[in-house]
């Protein structure tokens, strides 16, 4: 919120004027950097005057936080339901929409994550023979997050940001009241008991698959539907317009036929009528699929028998109506549909057994994500944006005063100027991680504002992302879907602007440079080039994704094993991405000689940018 000074009110120079219009981004951050050195060169600003100005600019903005501004107010809201794009989407050209079931179709209530956590912590002491204290373990809901990543080698549960680095307060040596994984680290730290932390990850993992792959679970929840699954009428709404609209269905899901049988008739009963099946909407019905291997493997397809519940003996070289299908495999399905991939769109909860395969594949992905629409309303309210707001005023006035450092000493007046702006920061920090989760806060962003790791996958592996496939109900089959432009890799993300506090400066060609807009493009684009090959490229040093959330291994995808392979899958291009960046550091090189001379030129009025105007406003 550089733009808060029309509300601070104070007869200093302009606070923060040398922004440009975000306050987010490397854009923004190189161009207030150049220009901000241009100033003080210009102006010779004392030091010392300089930590006197922030700290009074400082005190204003305190003053001012007493209330919400009407502006901030006034900021249109994300919409819960939205789809978000990540990369350009034509509705028109879908012909085909694949789903998965679990998480997907049908939503669970928080019951499950209860059940699954009993269920592993009992095959825990009974079969790995745990101690039997450990069935003492309650079930936290408010403890983990998607997207969690657990170190075999420490046994710490740890959140990243978009480049893979540990969130200074996202990592936790087991807890008391947590998820499984944590509570049998910290029980073990109790007791004192020696223990390995990668054997622990293992024996968890292999409980969970086991309540999956055994069938406890599944007959847990068909035994009492009420319980565990939520109905949504706009679920069979959905399904029944793409079909109404010509479009081809099918099911693709790892979980049994009865399991999927059950939990779809219940989900459709007030839907559908009379002696109407919910099989009949969808064009193939794949179950037991074994993703991710279904999209590598060669396996082939098996024809079920559902009343004799047994697989037939006969090859499959078509898929008939009203028949189910075991196993199978990428390279099969298609040969037998004909369907192009850029024709086909899957939709799915697992980024890594479901959206990864197809992604690479060629089919369009779509992420649903049920926690995203909690996060969105959290961050729609006034007093979100608000502490948001704030943040990023500490964070612009502490970046002016560690400048100062360069050619001043560190008087008394700089260190508790520096302190009451750490403070300050650290709380609104603080209440931002609190309207999401106690814990790890949001699941889409770290404490300090950057993406995190989950956010990166999601926009790696999915095409767009929604809490769920009703959403698409509100646009129509036609649509075309467009990506926003602009440097925040998450759709969904609100970027608070200047004038989100109500001002409304006039940007002067002495306190600003303003970019051409060929710059802003080079900049963009190293954005995206660093954070893709620095990611891309790291080595996780035996940090695995856990099953933080029992929701994500619903499946009973050992998570560890693909996200190694994709590490190791991307590490061939370290050298494309060498040269990337050695490209973009000479342009940045270049632009950083050049500017000084389009500068004077500019102040000396022997050169205009044709986009300049005095009476430009910043946004």
């Amino acid at each position: 919120m550089a733009s808060f000074r029309s509300l601070l009110r104070h007869t200093s120079r302009p606070f923060l004027t040398h922004h440009l219009a975000s306050l987010s981004g490397l854009t923004g951050s190189f161009c207030r950097n150049y220009s901000e050195q241009k100033v003080l060169a210009v102006e010779t600003e004392d030091f010392d005057d300089e930590v006197v100005r922030i700290r009074r600019e400082f005190d204003a903005a305190k003053r001012s936080f007493s209330i919400i501004p009407e502006t901030l107010k006034s900021m249109p809201k994300m919409n819960p339901d939205g789809i978000y794009v990540n990369k350009n989407l034509r509705l028109d050209d879908i012909q085909v929409y694949g789903f998965d079931y679990d998480y997907t179709l049908a939503h669970y209530s928080d019951h499950l994550q209860t059940l699954i956590y009993d269920l592993a912590k009992e095959h825990l002491v009974n079969e790995f023979r745990y101690p039997e204290s450990c069935l003492k373990f309650k079930y936290d809901h408010a403890f983990p997050i998607r997207g969690l990543y657990y170190d075999k080698l420490k046994g710490c549960l740890l959140k990243l940001d978009f480049f893979g680095s540990i969130e200074p307060e996202g990592c936790y040596f087991g807890r008391r009241k947590a998820c499984l994984i944590a509570d049998v680290v910290q029980h073990f730290v109790d007791e004192k008991l020696e223990f390995d932390a990668s054997y622990v990850y293992q024996d968890i993992v292999h409980a969970i698959q086991h309540v999956h792959r055994s069938g406890l679970a599944h007959r847990a929840i068909i035994a009492d539907p009420h319980k565990y699954l939520v109905k949504n009428d706009q679920l069979y709404c959905f399904l029944r317009m793409l079909r109404e609209k010509g479009k081809k269905l099918f099911l693709l899901t790892n979980s049994p036929f009865y399991f999927v049988d059950g939990g779809m008739r219940f989900l459709l009963q007030d839907s559908l009528e009379g002696g109407d099946s919910w099989r009949e909407l969808f064009d193939v019905v794949i179950a037991k699929a074994n993703k991710p291997d279904f999209y590598k493997s060669e396996r082939p397809f098996r024809c079920y028998d559902t009343k004799r519940d047994r697989l037939a003996f006969s090859k499959v070289d078509e898929f008939l109506p009203n028949e189910i299908y075991y196993h199978g495999c990428l390279k099969s399905f298609l040969q037998i549909t004909k369907w192009r991939g850029p024709e086909v769109i899957y939709f799915g909860d697992h980024l890594f057994s479901d959206l990864r395969g197809p992604s690479k594949a060629g089919w369009r992905t779509a992420a649903i994500i049920y926690e995203l629409e909690n996060e969105i309303r959290t961050q729609n309210k006034d007093s979100y944006r608000f502490e948001q707001a704030k943040f990023h005023i500490f964070q612009e006035l502490l970046g002016r005063l560690h400048a100062t450092v360069v050619n001043s000493e560190k008087g008394e007046a700089y260190k508790s100027l520096l302190e009451e702006l750490n403070d300050e920061r650290q709380k609104s920090r603080c209440t931002m991680k609190n309207m999401f989760n106690k814990t790890f806060g949001a699941t889409f962003l770290t404490d300090t504002g950057q993406e995190s790791s989950f956010a990166y996958h999601i926009h790696q592996y999915a095409d767009v992302y929604t809490s769920k496939p009703e959403n698409f109900l509100f646009y129509p089959p036609e649509a075309w879907l467009h990506s926003p432009f602009d440097v925040k890799i998450m759709p969904h993300h609100v970027k608070i602007g200047f004038n989100t506090m109500g001002v409304n400066e006039t940007c002067k060609p002495d306190t600003a440079w303003n970019p051409p807009q060929p710059l802003v493009v080079v900049i963009r684009s190293s954005v995206l080039i660093a954070r893709w090959a620095g990611y891309g490229t790291k080595n996780y040093m035996g940090v695995v994704p856990p099953v933080a959330s029992e929701s994500t291994a619903a499946d009973g995808v050992d998570d560890n094993q693909e996200d190694e392979e994709d590490n190791v899958d991307n590490r061939h291009l370290l050298p494309v991405a060498f040269q990337s960046g050695l490209v973009v550091s000479a342009v940045l090189v270049l632009v950083h000689i050049v500017g000084p001379i389009y500068w004077k030129l500019q102040l000396s009025g022997g050169l205009q940018h044709p986009d300049y105007n005095p009476s430009h406003k910043i946004d």
